[in-house]
């Protein structure tokens, strides 16, 4: 209590149940969120039944850091890291199930790029006839495709028009370059995603084990998910229902990237028995900044009134 202004407070004891926290800026939601955790902690749930997701490794580092400083102890089996971490321990627990081993190798923008590039070079594409899309163009559209859940011909369409007449080639290239991955026991950024939901829907045991595993499930920046992680959260919630998301409508800014804003707009109709709570005290910012700002987000069409 003396930590904690009263709205931190809230939710940090809350009871059991979905929660949306909008979280404004310079709020001091990393401390909530850390605060939420050493709680639970405290009642007495076990470490290893907490899933705590964050959007940087540098966040993650930061949160587990303070769950540790709050409780003068390392909290030893918790899990807490970045989507991508995350998904890479579950797949390396069940690599047979996407046809990889455990030792499975992680290929990183460039290197796909090159993988791409080599895709290519195998199909023997007649360049004097058409210009095609280099190897990161391609990296960039396969990537967005994958993190919105758009078919590959929709996205071509809609965000490289000029490539339209050439959606077959890129659809062989794509199609090569998941080969190549399989073949190589290779997966790269996206795959640890998409290989993670699918391993969850297409197994409806393995979907319950981590189900019943994770009692509480807590993620930061939910303004910034995007279809994949929004359908891996909920599918890992669907046991307990103790899902808390932090987040704030108005500073969603990674569409470009895939992002999706309506996973926090809409969390109440996903989640109807959800409790809402507001963190409104800004530690950051002189009241200049903020009457301004609050100005400008007053605009927004949709939107949480903070």
């Amino acid at each position: 209590e003396k930590e904690l202004n009263p709205e931190q407070l809230r939710v940090v004891n809350a009871p059991d149940g979905p929660m949306l926290v909008l979280a404004g800026p310079g709020s001091g939601k990393t401390r909530t969120l850390t605060y939420r955790v050493a709680y639970l902690l405290e009642k007495g749930v076990p470490a290893h039944q907490i899933l705590l997701v964050t959007f940087t490794v540098k966040a993650a580092r930061e949160m587990l850091d303070r769950v540790e400083r709050i409780l003068k102890a390392k909290p030893e089996g918790l899990w807490g890291g970045t989507f991508h971490h995350i998904g890479n321990l579950i797949l390396r627990h069940n690599a047979e199930r996407i046809g990889r081993t455990a030792a499975f190798g992680i290929v990183d923008a460039e290197d796909a790029k090159d993988l791409i590039a080599a895709c290519i070079g195998d199909l023997k594409p007649n360049t004097t006839e058409t210009r095609l899309p280099q190897a990161g163009v391609l990296e960039k559209i396969f990537s967005l495709s994958v993190n919105t859940m758009q078919p590959l011909s929709d996205l071509v369409v809609e965000h490289y028009p000029q490539f339209t007449e050439l959606i077959p080639f890129i659809e062989c290239v794509a199609a090569s370059y998941r080969s190549r991955k399989l073949k190589t026991n290779l997966l790269d950024y996206d795959d640890l995603l998409t290989e993670w939901l699918k391993l969850l829907q297409e197994n409806p045991q393995i979907r319950q084990q981590y189900g019943e595993q994770f009692r509480f499930v807590l993620v930061d920046e939910y303004q910034d998910t995007n279809r994949l992680q929004f359908e891996i959260v909920r599918a890992l919630a669907s046991v307990h229902q103790n899902l808390l998301v932090v987040g704030d409508d108005a500073q969603s800014i990674y569409r470009f990237r895939g992002a999706e804003v309506n996973n926090l707009l809409e969390f109440p109709n996903i989640f109807p028995k959800a409790a809402i709570y507001r963190l409104e005290k800004n530690y950051r910012s002189p009241p200049e900044i903020l009457q301004l700002a609050n100005t400008s987000i007053r605009q927004n069409s949709r939107q949480f009134p903070k």
